[in-house]
């Protein structure tokens, strides 16, 4: 059964575009809930790397930690309909810089899926959301930062390694590479 009432979101629902929405059929993706430690967030980002349990009230106090630093964490999850469990999820943290006129790069990490849901390309629409909200949020670019052997599985990406420097950093600088975004996977 799929539970509807989240306490508390990290950040706007209204940042995720609706594009990504619409192709993901089964699933709800959306901001990190306060709620999301009983959802099996822990256990989803242990597929990347330890993640020790510390317990739920230091998971919501972490939560709120994040969510009280405006405009710089931005995690969301990808949450089965029928389980109601989180099989994925991912971050993208907006670095605030000097140059460019105080400008903004968005750095995506942690993006995981649960073994069982992998090859549905939701770690593709992860990061595709991630780009975007990035990209609204201001920055000129937006680096992907996992190891190149989660960058194939993820993305499905041919093994040549040109096609990785496309992947690991994209300028958003003007219009036409916004609209190219939603494409991480051009080739």
């Amino acid at each position: 059964m799929f539970c509807t009432q989240i306490s508390t979101y990290v950040y706007p629902l209204n940042s995720i575009v609706h594009v990504i929405f619409t192709e993901l059929v089964g699933f709800q993706i959306r901001p990190l809930a306060s709620t999301d430690y009983r959802r099996g967030y822990l256990a989803v980002l242990s597929i990347l790397t330890s993640s020790p349990d510390p317990g739920e009230a230091a998971w919501v106090n972490h939560f709120n930690v994040l969510r009280s630093i405006p405009s710089t964490y931005y995690s969301l999850v990808i949450v089965d309909k029928q389980t109601d469990k989180i099989v994925g999820l991912g971050t993208v943290v907006m670095e605030h810089k000097f140059q460019r006129g105080l400008s903004r790069v968005g750095h995506i990490e942690d993006i995981a899926v649960d073994e069982k849901q992998q090859g549905k390309k939701l770690g593709l629409r992860i990061i595709q959301a991630l780009t975007c909200i990035s990209e609204n949020n201001g920055a000129y670019k937006t680096i992907l930062n996992c190891s190149e052997k989660n960058i194939r599985t993820s993305l499905f990406v041919v093994p040549e390694s040109h096609f990785l420097d496309n992947i690991v950093q994209r300028s958003t600088k003007n219009a036409a590479s916004r609209r190219k975004s939603l494409r991480w996977s051009v080739f």
